[in-house]
């Protein structure tokens, strides 16, 4: 087990540790020599990382997605903790343990699928109950729906993230069809096991979240069609209008055509999911952008392009302490003494200036007023 992990890292403090490497740029300085910015990171997290001096001893060594063994300061810079690299260098693969690298479900992969399993063998319509077992049956895509995260960054973008998502749109979906007795739940339940299917194609988690050539090319709404066509050739007594509703469940969970959706949701079920599957990814992007909120003062996240806003980090916000009506007094500034009014024997200042300097002139004007009063 590798440590510190980014998540253990402290301000201030020299470590030497070891990270996959997220993003590498080549930048200048000033003065026009190379430096090195780098996003590293492990199971725990990622941190964004400077290397200044000696980078034309390490620049061609390592590659995104190789492993660096690095020894560095952490430092926070605008409110954000940043790595200082002193010292660099790359490890092989068979030196490290991949586990420590890859964020993963907190559920164990197998029981996830044995409750899925569960959700598949409580469906009653036989085509559709008949259907699903075929893809839980076939055993390389059964491990790489196991495996797979549910996007490359937005939700669940972790190992074992997309059977989460699905185990979690399962139950909204049985809460909802007891809402909405009309709703078909069988149908609505096979569309949730089945909207995101092609995304074990459409990603590639081998290593860092990216897309494959064949996910970049057509997606996850296609790729998931064309497991669907495949399966149902072992079913030729399979209605051909269920068919339909069931191909127009995934091809239609994005909700609108710009969100790349091929048609917008056109019956209850289909229409149930897509606002399901939207709020389980808005909520677990919604905990993932605070869990992973780099900023370390303030009650605001940084801006979460997914969500088109910053969030409110709840329980910082709660936990600060609210001045007191005391702590204002005594935080106030004490009172200026007030200025002694002036005696009869003293002409008054104008409101707002200073009294004018007594002159020869201005002593004579005033004993010919005291005179005069």
């Amino acid at each position: 087990m590798k440590s510190p992990y980014v998540a253990e890292l402290k301000p201030n403090q020299m470590f030497t540790s070891t990270f996959l490497v997220h993003v590498k740029d080549v930048r200048q300085k000033k003065s026009g020599d190379p430096y090195l910015s780098l996003l590293l990171g492990d199971r725990t997290g990622d941190v964004e990382a400077k290397m200044w001096d000696n980078v034309g001893e390490v620049i061609e060594t390592f590659h995104r997605d190789d492993f660096v063994k690095v020894k560095g300061l952490l430092q926070i810079f605008q409110n954000r903790p940043q790595l200082t690299i002193h010292k660099m260098a790359r490890v092989l693969d068979a030196d490290v343990d991949f586990t420590d690298f890859f964020p993963a479900s907190s559920r164990d992969p197998l029981e996830m699928f044995a409750e899925l399993r569960g959700i598949v063998a409580g469906i009653g319509n036989p085509h559709l109950r008949g259907l699903l077992e075929a893809f839980l049956e076939d055993e390389p895509l059964a491990r790489m729906y196991r495996t797979a995260p549910a996007a490359k960054h937005v939700h669940h973008a972790y190992l074992g993230g997309l059977i989460e998502h699905v185990l979690s749109v399962c139950g909204l979906c049985r809460e909802m069809a007891a809402h909405y007795p009309y709703v078909d739940l069988d149908l609505l339940l096979t569309g949730a096991i089945l909207h995101d299917v092609g995304k074990v194609a459409e990603l590639t988690y081998d290593r860092s979240f990216g897309y494959s050539a064949e996910g970049q090319l057509l997606g996850h709404i296609v790729i998931g069609l064309r497991f669907l066509h495949d399966k149902l050739q072992r079913f030729p007594e399979f209605p051909p209008k269920l068919r339909v509703l069931v191909e127009h469940l995934i091809v239609s969970h994005h909700g609108e055509l710009e969100f790349g959706s091929p048609k917008m949701p056109l019956f209850p079920e289909a229409l149930l999911l897509h606002h399901l599957d939207n709020l389980d990814s808005k909520m677990e992007c919604m905990r993932q952008t605070i869990a992973k909120d780099r900023h370390i003062e303030g009650v605001w996240t940084g801006y979460n392009t997914a969500l088109d806003r910053s969030v409110l980090k709840k329980a910082q916000y709660l936990a600060e302490a609210v001045p007191s009506a005391a702590s204002f007094e005594s935080a106030a500034e004490p009172e200026a003494a007030a200025p002694p009014l002036p005696s009869e024997s003293e002409p008054h200042p104008v409101a707002g200036r200073p009294a004018p300097p007594a002159t020869p002139f201005a002593e004579k004007l005033q004993q010919a007023w005291r005179k005069d009063s």
